[in-house]
């Protein structure tokens, strides 16, 4: 019989799924939990063979939950995001049961569970891999913006951060400065000083704000200003205002 633990944030999808896992007569259902990280306590304690698992919870991911164990069980996701598919199956994954959970899903993902339970087949050390995936998820759920919209008519085009060696203001305008051509953008330089990352982007002067990633060097200049200078063919020069040189270098490390 195997030796299962489910792990789920809604308590009524709990009782849902140990009412069918009790229905097959084929599980032995050795602890559940609505807190994921109360049940990483409990789990060590346990050791099932199989985890039924959700993966957006509160407090830890599925994820970042499988990462603070030691020893892994083998793993059945449960959950209403199909988005995660992807990721699921790179750890130790028998299945991937999208909520509600049917029955006849529920048996197919016990039929694999059964046989590489009897298999003895023991799930491989993804310790580096759940990092890899706990990090990624985090960037997918970072506030800050990861593109930006340059309208020209009725184009829209969506531009990449990671293109943009600065930001600057002429004209009224806002212009996101690529290495190829310069964007016009529809948010202000104080706007974009709000919604940019601070670890990568700051603003160096009362019109620009500077991309970190694409600094080549700095040069000193009279009265305690600086010029960034970019990585970019041209080598473009940018003022540092006085009162942003102290922070410009700490945030480069210098």
């Amino acid at each position: 019989m195997i030796r299962a633990f489910v792990v789920d944030d809604e308590l009524l999808a709990i009782e849902r799924l140990s009412r069918m896992l009790e229905a097959t007569s084929r599980v032995e259902l050795v602890g559940v939990s609505s807190d994921p990280v109360e049940a990483v306590e409990k789990l060590r304690d346990v050791h099932p063979d199989v985890l039924f698992l959700d993966i957006h919870m509160p407090a830890l991911s599925g994820f970042e939950l499988l990462a603070e164990l030691s020893e892994q069980p083998w793993v059945i996701f449960t959950t209403a995001y199909d988005r995660y598919a992807l990721d699921a199956f790179r750890v130790n994954s028998i299945d991937y049961l999208l909520k509600p959970i049917e029955p006849d899903q529920l048996e197919r993902a016990l039929n694999k569970a059964e046989r590489l339970c009897q298999q003895g087949e023991r799930p491989a050390e993804i310790r580096s891999l759940l990092a890899s995936i706990t990090e990624s998820l985090r960037l997918e759920h970072s506030p800050w913006l990861k593109r930006i919209a340059s309208r020209s008519g009725d184009r829209v085009e969506p531009i990449d951060l990671s293109r943009v060696t600065h930001f600057f203001s002429k004209d009224k305008l806002t212009f996101a400065a690529t290495a190829e051509r310069n964007y016009v953008v529809d948010l202000t330089i104080a706007d974009l000083e709000k919604k940019l990352d601070p670890a990568r982007f700051i603003r160096v002067h009362r019109g620009i704000i500077l991309s970190l990633d694409h600094v080549l060097d700095l040069h000193s200049l009279f009265g305690g200003r600086m010029v960034a200078r970019l990585k970019d063919g041209k080598k473009t020069e940018l003022t540092v205002s006085r009162d942003r040189v102290a922070v410009l270098k700490d945030r480069l490390g210098l």
